[in-house]
């Protein structure tokens, strides 16, 4: 009888036979910054209830400016819900649905606020696309056409973490995480202020409220007034991996999202967590 030969092909990894939870094992290797996916796309992040659910005196404005910026930008746009999701949450918490049922139907309004914006820009080659295509088929998209339009909750749906009654990761959340995991140059997000207050400026102690031209996550971290973005946002933006900052800018005001796009401070600067490569 002939002998056979172990033909077996190994594969030489310091993870080929150890637990993954080895810090040790996986410090060495996670910790290097993964490739940036799409270098030159800017993701802007547009405001449902503070600019989609105003109506045409706001959203026209804006889609004028975006048709503006196009041929300086490749732009993933993101859209937020508005006060609609308000209404379903509502409903939902009634009834006694689960946070991971609250948050496709969140998500579905978000969509639709892309929908709509999607179709003001169709004109110019932009259409809509759901997050299976975002994380797989962007960049031929993008090749085609000089914007995206998608919404901007993160796909987590059923998974969504029990953490409270609502939904914690909602739409400026979503543009951070899809942002920062494309390794895009930069995330401007488009509310009805200013950007970031000591209090709300909207509220009885408008008066007293001071713009915060430049901060960081870890100082609105403990910030005790109103943030006009996810609280959650604070928490993954102390593990992001590409951006180093994010800007919030007011899309009420014309030019303002030009200027952001174009490198300049005319909002609130938020440093993340990580460093310049």
């Amino acid at each position: 009888m002939s002998e056979q030969t172990n033909s077996i092909k190994h594969v030489a990894s310091p993870l080929a036979r150890q637990t993954l939870l080895d810090g040790s094992l996986t410090g060495p290797v996670a910790g290097v910054r993964p490739i940036r996916l799409l270098p030159w796309l800017q993701v802007v992040k547009i405001g449902g209830r503070s600019i989609m659910d105003r109506g045409a005196a706001a959203i026209l404005p804006i889609v004028d400016e975006i048709r503006t910026l196009l041929p300086e930008h490749r732009l993933l746009i993101l859209t937020g819900a508005g006060v609609r999701a308000r209404h379903l949450y509502g409903v939902g918490l009634d009834l006694g649905l689960p946070v991971g049922s609250l948050a496709p139907l969140a998500a579905s309004e978000a969509g639709q606020n892309g929908h709509i914006l999607a179709s003001l820009l169709a004109p110019e080659g932009v259409s809509y696309v759901e997050h299976p295509t975002i994380a797989s088929q962007l960049a031929i998209h993008l090749s085609a056409a000089r914007a995206v339009v998608g919404s901007a909750f993160p796909p987590y749906h059923h998974h969504e973490f029990p953490a409270s009654r609502i939904p914690t990761h909602r739409a400026d959340t979503g543009a951070f995480l899809l942002a920062d995991a494309l390794g895009a140059a930069g995330l401007t997000i488009v509310e009805d202020v200013d950007g970031v207050y000591t209090a709300d400026p909207n509220g009885p102690e408008g008066e007293k409220a001071t713009l915060l031209s430049d901060t960081s996550a870890t100082e609105l971290a403990t910030h005790g007034g109103t943030l006009p973005f996810d609280p959650a946002l604070l928490e993954v933006m102390a593990n992001a991996r590409h951006l180093e900052r994010v800007q919030v800018v007011n899309g009420l005001v014309p030019g303002r999202l030009t200027a952001a796009l174009r490198g300049e401070h005319v909002g609130t600067v938020i440093r993340t967590g990580t460093r310049p490569a």
